[in-house]
């Protein structure tokens, strides 16, 4: 059974109204809980919670002490193209949109990993494409990840979803790890996000997961975009109930999500449906961490300054630092088109300098190919 067939007895619907009617009650038994079911999830999620984001915190911030003891993962995305074929209508990368379309030769990628090897020690780097079969298609991301190896030695991607053969060669070159974003679980508006190209098939997109695990791909990182759907709650409840499927049957594999908010566009473009506070935003954070204690959380520079390190305190153990979005723009080989505003414009030696000021260490590699070699002998 696929994932798609199992979300099948969950409707949306009945989630949003079950969030909708959470008390106070239910939030503090939540709360006072060894380990949460999905139904604690809906009252720490529920706008009843909002009155109880104190002892959600400090609770999140225990567990993550914890689990994951004081320290920030730090990694950084390189947009080697924004080249799509789909026509999503709240991505900069739309396939209408008229802007200068850009895919990097492998010389360039390789210019572009030299210049941010200059930035930070980074170690953990994340591909970016825009969803384009012919102009960044396997071959491509192939060639990609064989140049990033020479100076990463953890290497994520965030591309169009593959299939399982796929996803096992890439790793055979070296893949450490894939991030996808169902943006939402509501299938009965997915469509309407999503009207053209490859990303308007919602089975194909959610069971990408299924065949990451099947193809043993070490961390698979998730995510919704908050704002999207009026019901936000939902789509974490959603994304909950994916990452419970997904752990139980691929329980080798190492998850992440990932919580961005769909801003206003600043042009006339698409407008979320809703607009997600700071507040909320922590609160979503909270009740991930207190739901499932082994997840990593990121937060990229979509968020600003102020936020990410308060909640790099709490719950957050993954972040991006230093980000271009555009192909190029770390050597500024290209004005090419970027697929959102940056919010923390901070350096990575000025985020990993201010981390460490409130008593967390900065990660910068936290995995390498070597722990994957299997059954080393030592000679004496």
């Amino acid at each position: 059974m696929l994932f798609s067939e199992y979300f099948n007895k969950y409707n949306w619907n009945d989630i949003s109204e079950q969030i909708e009617n959470k008390n106070s009650n239910d939030v503090l038994r939540a709360l006072n809980k060894q380990s949460c079911t999905l139904d604690d999830l809906f009252a720490l999620l529920s706008p009843a919670a909002e009155k109880h984001i104190e002892q959600m915190a400090a609770l999140s911030k225990s567990i993550t002490q914890e689990r994951f003891g004081k320290t920030i993962t730090m990694f950084i995305p390189l947009y080697i193209s924004n080249a799509c074929s789909n026509s999503c209508v709240y991505c900069g990368f739309h396939i209408s949109n008229p802007m200068t379309r850009t895919t990097l030769t492998i010389q360039e990628i390789e210019n572009e990993l030299i210049a941010i090897k200059k930035l930070a020690p980074f170690e953990n780097i994340l591909l970016v494409t825009g969803e384009h079969p012919q102009k960044a298609g396997v071959n491509y991301i192939t060639q990609a990840i064989d140049i990033t190896k020479k100076y990463f030695s953890n290497i994520k991607i965030e591309v169009m979803p593959l299939d399982t053969q796929q996803y096992s060669t890439l790793k055979q070159h070296g893949l450490n790890g894939v991030i996808c974003f169902q943006e939402t679980y509501n299938k009965q508006n997915y469509k309407i996000y999503h009207p053209k190209g490859n990303k308007s098939n919602y089975e194909w997109r959610l069971n990408a997961f299924d065949r990451m695990g099947q193809a043993k791909v070490h961390q698979i990182g998730m995510g919704v975009l908050l704002g999207l759907e009026k019901h936000w709650r939902t789509d974490i409840a959603c994304m909950a109930i994916h990452l419970t499927y997904l752990q139980k049957n691929y329980w080798t594999t190492k998850y992440s999500i990932n919580l961005p908010r769909l801003r206003p566009s600043k042009n006339g473009g698409f407008q979320p449906n809703t607009i997600v506070t700071d507040k909320q935003l922590a609160q979503a954070t909270f009740a991930m961490r207190i739901f499932n204690h082994d997840v990593d959380i990121s937060y990229s520079t979509r968020e600003s300054a102020i936020l990410r390190n308060n909640m790099a305190t709490l719950g957050v153990t993954t972040m991006s630092a230093e980000s271009k979005t555009e192909p190029g723009g770390y050597s500024k080989q290209h004005n090419a088109l970027e697929q959102f505003h940056i919010n923390d414009n901070r350096t990575a030696i000025d985020v990993a300098k201010q981390l460490a000021q409130m008593g967390i260490e900065p990660v910068w590699k936290d995995w390498d190919t070597s722990f994957d070699t299997p059954n080393i002998v030592t000679q004496q």
